[in-house]
């Protein structure tokens, strides 16, 4: 008795037709060589079709192959629409919200609003997301994203832009005391910069850095955006940091003032498919309202420093 195709074997069809070969697939779905060679082996007895050519290099798709591969990608991205529901489904009925952004906004600004948030929902449980890799909020990898860009939205996602996301360059008190507030490149040419941020961050700001001749002057090198704010406020040196976080800061001095020239926007985002679950909808109007509300009271005076060219969120 014949049995019909699943998805996983559709699935096992797509990885090798992307990738060429049963051991690369194999590899990126975490089988087997010789299970990912079966499972098309099997598809294509069910269906009574070869799918692939069978190469000295690899796998390539017949005529046949080719016909059915965009039924088998509408196939794939049904199936991943109704996994996502699903978890995103089950996190709302556990009451489970997951948020996910960049770590100096996790820690400086969302962590102490969570705490007050449990004390008045207790029955809502968030998951903090700190990685650096991008979540897909389509595929219910989070519920919410507090997220840099300068792109348009992926289809899907609803938010609201919260503000221009400017960094600028910043220096502890102490460090100031010390050596003096750094006011323009020349003046930074005497100072030690601190590196770092990681990522996308980081190959922008280091971009800059070598574009005002001072990588050289890196004397410190941090792997996350949270180690450059412990950096600059243990006084080692001058660093880039988001101004929605170092301004609420009395410990922090602006050294220079970053350019409103660019076009990246912080967004607060969650996908349309659970924005009327109540405990994502709960969560999100939350951190709106606190964020807004923290930008008002940071809010300074316009400031004397003259603008320069300095790095963006990454």
């Amino acid at each position: 008795m014949m049995l019909e195709p699943e998805w996983s074997d559709w699935r096992v069809f797509l990885a090798v037709a992307r990738q060429g070969s049963t051991l690369a697939a194999g590899k990126s779905l975490r089988i087997s060589q010789s299970t990912a060679a079966r499972r098309v082996s099997a598809l294509e007895e069910a269906l009574g079709v070869k799918l692939f050519e069978r190469r000295a290099h690899g796998y390539r798709l017949t005529q046949a192959g080719e016909a059915v591969l965009p039924l088998a990608e509408t196939l794939e991205r049904s199936a991943l629409a109704i996994e996502a529901q699903a978890r995103a489904q089950s996190r709302a009925q556990g009451g489970t919200v997951r948020i996910t952004t960049e770590e100096v906004f996790a820690v400086t600004l969302l962590t102490p609003w969570l705490r007050e948030f449990h004390t008045l929902h207790s029955d809502i449980r968030i998951e903090l997301d700190c990685t650096r890799e991008l979540r897909d909020l389509g595929a219910g990898e989070a519920d919410i994203a507090l997220r840099s860009t300068a792109s348009h939205q992926a289809e899907g996602l609803v938010g609201r832009v919260i503000q221009n996301d400017d960094w600028a360059l910043y220096c502890s008190r102490d460090y100031a005391a010390r050596k003096g507030l750094p006011k323009n490149r020349r003046d930074l040419l005497e100072h030690d910069i601190i590196g770092g941020g990681g990522g996308g961050l980081w190959r922008v700001y280091s971009g800059w850095l070598e574009e005002m001749g001072l990588l050289s002057r890196v004397t410190m090198h941090y792997d996350g955006s949270n180690g450059l704010l412990s950096g600059i406020k243990s006084g080692l040196g001058v660093g880039v940091l988001p101004v929605i976080v170092a301004r609420a800061d009395p410990d922090l001095l602006q050294c220079l003032r970053p350019t409103r020239h660019h076009e990246r926007k912080l967004w607060l985002l969650t996908h349309e498919r659970v924005r009327h679950v109540p405990s994502v909808r709960l969560v999100t109007d939350f951190l709106y309202e606190r964020l807004m509300r923290h930008i008002r009271d940071t809010e300074p005076a316009e400031p004397s420093l003259s603008p320069v060219p300095l790095p963006v969120g990454p």
